[in-house]
């Protein structure tokens, strides 16, 4: 049997408002958080500390992406604005400009060297980022598309919605594949399993709703919360995921059996979020979860596993 153990290694504190968003930098031992500041943050998680305010922003950000591949971080507004931060040159090196309306999430597809970017304004623009021009847009809905999950293989990509839809398309192609209709408030939070066979969603009804990916049929609903997942994230090496929310918790995960392992909340004796917990991130080189919220601070947990006999 495994067990867990969970220490609370840092609280990271410097942001003067709340932070939506956190991404792994381009260094394993770095992270980059934003929201409603006037700047993204670069972090050091080997002196656990601020390292610098890397680019200035003009109005609140939702989501960040970092592409490895380019070294660029996709910065997406609350203005609808999209900068491409290239961190050879240091530099902002392109503006991208369709929506006025929030970014709430970003998507890349390496594949293709596509960004999809989901918006307030119920469409999801597709970019090339070769041309930096935009390839062409989808009108999903009349209300916000809240998030946006590509499968491991890259061969489809979903979208959830204000409307409490999740809407499956190919990656390749764009086309509709499927329709889920099975939230009752708005999808707030997704994730393929790493091995492609599962989509999980999160919503602002509190459900944790798993589908196997072979049929897209629901195959187990869970009230994982009290109040809205914002976040789903899956541990990069061990079989486990972890879920934020609203109602302050972290929660972990068996990947397999969906069994719930582990509570981290201030009730459970942690000296964890007081707020809501808009965004999480494993980091990249360690078994470290970093989760940001309201509060304005960034937690940095340790999760270790260690096998148990009876």
């Amino acid at each position: 049997m495994t067990e867990f153990h969970i220490e609370l290694d840092a609280i990271l504190s410097g942001h003067q408002n709340p932070i939506y968003t956190i991404e792994n930098g381009p260094l394993a031992h770095q992270i980059l958080t934003a929201g409603n500041d006037k700047g993204v943050v670069l972090w050091d998680l080997n002196k656990m500390g601020f390292e610098k305010v890397l680019l200035p922003v003009e109005s609140s950000v939702y989501a960040l992406c970092y592409i490895a591949s380019k070294d660029y971080l996709i910065v997406g507004e609350r203005s609808g604005k999209i900068l491409l931060f290239d961190f050879k040159t240091n530099a902002i090196v392109s503006e991208l400009t369709f929506h006025d309306k929030p970014i709430f999430d970003l998507q890349y597809i390496p594949g293709k060297d596509e960004l999809l970017a989901a918006s307030e304004d119920g469409t999801v623009s597709i970019w090339c980022l070769k041309s930096l021009r935009k390839l062409h847009h989808l009108a999903l809905s009349d209300v916000t598309v809240r998030t946006i999950c590509l499968s491991p293989d890259e061969s489809t990509i979903a979208f959830g919605s204000k409307d409490g839809k999740v809407y499956v398309f190919s990656a390749s192609d764009y086309s509709f594949l499927q329709l889920l209709s099975d939230h009752r408030m708005p999808v707030t939070s997704m994730s393929f399993s790493p091995d492609g066979k599962y989509l999980l969603t999160g919503g602002r009804d509190a459900q944790l709703n798993i589908y196997k990916t072979a049929d897209y049929k629901l195959f187990q609903q869970i009230t994982a919360h009290m109040f809205t997942i914002y976040s789903i994230v899956y541990h990069p090496e061990l079989a486990i995921f972890a879920t934020g929310s609203r109602d302050k918790s972290i929660k972990l995960w068996d990947a397999a059996s969906f069994r719930l392992i582990k509570t981290i909340s201030f009730e459970k004796g942690y000296d964890a979020h007081k707020l809501s917990i808009n965004k999480m991130v494993w980091n990249s080189n360690s078994n470290q979860l970093v989760s940001v919220g309201d509060e304005k601070l960034a937690y940095v947990w340790s999760v270790n596993a260690s096998d148990t006999y009876a």
